[in-house]
């Protein structure tokens, strides 16, 4: 898992920067997009099927190749996908109506994928032949809807070969922007914050509550809330701009987290299961603005450097940062629960107040500052327009 997510780290500032160099009679993203669909049904198939090997080595080695070609293969229609949304559309609004639909049906497909898996493994029940008919089925979920954006979109023609900077000068350039930074931080520190939160959850129900079987609940009541609340926001947004709503709603997932940790024991499983559905109101628009966000700072990049186009660029840095986030999160949740002494099915009052610190308090620090830094982006619909007509009189 180590060695691949390492491999996973690499190859995304990789694809998006030659994504970016690409040109093609079928674009610069689909031809990536396409080869990575490919790879994930096949590999998704095999990482799922009981291989004939035996030794653990051999073992190791084969399984360790298969995670590192699916993660590849992620890479490669990831990157790329999301580099499209700058290119489909300039306009403030419409970036944010399309956020608001990738966002929503990324949504289904969770509750798709975790509905789906079980049930196709139980029905071969006691074979492995169920994992097998599971992993090309998810792969073939993966490969389907992949094909009908492949299909559907048409790219802007980018016939003109634009200037090669150094790979390492690329990223240089594009770290240095005060712009980006003001929105790439928060957006690290939030998905930090949000995976902290993630993984405390059922540690907090299952030893804070002693009811494991309502964390699935509350996850349902979290991630439904937030589908029926996306587009309410992308209407919001219209009105009051991204970065408002962004801070508004990392306001209510703080508000939220911090009564579910802290008072959780007081109101009552059921009444906690009811605030992580509120809190869900908040983390919608983790899942729209800042994916809006960023086609802005490429369109304001590009304005301010000879019209580069630099979206895979972009993309990248914003992907690698998501997983450090994801990263951290997970290591800060094991040295925190350690620190206090949780050990696996033996509950005590230290180890709980871990499980509270991590499932509210900690995750509270990084969306305060995270707010505190976002504060500072600059782009609204008022300066978006007015640097379009810049660009149009230059």
């Amino acid at each position: 898992m180590m060695i691949g997510k390492i491999w996973d780290a690499i190859t995304d500032p990789i694809t998006g920067y030659y994504s970016d160099l690409t040109r093609t009679r079928w674009g610069r993203r689909r031809p990536y997009m396409f080869v990575g669909s490919i790879i994930s049904f096949f590999v998704m198939g095999l990482i799922f099927t009981k291989p004939s090997l035996t030794g653990q080595m051999p073992l190791f080695f084969y399984m360790t190749f298969l995670y590192c070609l699916l993660n590849t293969a992620y890479t490669l229609v990831n990157i790329p996908y999301a580099a499209l949304l700058p290119e489909l559309t300039s306009d403030y609004n419409e970036r944010t109506i399309l956020t608001g639909y990738r966002m929503s049906f990324a949504v289904v497909g969770t509750f798709v994928g975790a509905a789906a898996v079980m049930p196709i493994v139980n029905i071969f029940y006691p074979t492995e032949l169920g994992w097998t008919i599971m992993g090309y089925f998810m792969g073939g979920v993966m490969l389907f809807t992949m094909l009908i954006t492949i299909w559907s979109i048409k790219e802007p023609k980018h016939l003109e070969s634009q200037p090669q900077v150094g790979f390492v000068k690329t990223f240089k350039e594009t770290l240095k922007s005060k712009v980006f930074l003001s929105a790439l931080i928060p957006w690290t520190l939030f998905i930090t914050g949000t995976s902290m939160v993630q993984g405390a959850l059922v540690y907090y129900f299952a030893y804070i509550f002693g009811n494991e079987d309502l964390f699935q609940l509350a996850l349902v009541a979290l991630l439904s809330t937030s589908l029926i609340f996306i587009p309410i926001w992308v209407k919001i947004s219209d009105k009051i701009g991204k970065k408002k709503c962004y801070i508004i709603g990392m306001i209510i997932v703080s508000f939220g987290i911090l009564t579910f940790s802290l008072l959780g024991e007081i109101i009552g499983p059921l009444a906690s299961v009811f605030v992580m559905g509120i809190t869900g109101i908040g983390l919608s628009t983790h899942y729209v603005m800042p994916h809006a966000i960023l086609p802005d700072i490429v369109e304001y990049d590009a304005v301010n450097n000879n019209n580069i186009r630099r979206e895979g660029v972009f993309s990248s840095i914003w992907t690698f940062t998501s997983k450090v986030g994801q990263a951290v999160a997970l290591a800060l949740n094991g040295w925190i629960l350690a620190l206090f002494h949780y050990q696996p099915q033996q509950p005590n009052a230290l180890a709980n107040i871990g499980i509270k610190l991590i499932s509210g308090p900690i995750p509270v620090i990084w969306y305060i500052v995270g707010i505190l830094i976002l504060k500072y982006y600059p782009i609204d619909k008022k300066f978006y327009a007015e640097m379009l007509a810049r660009q149009e009189v230059s």
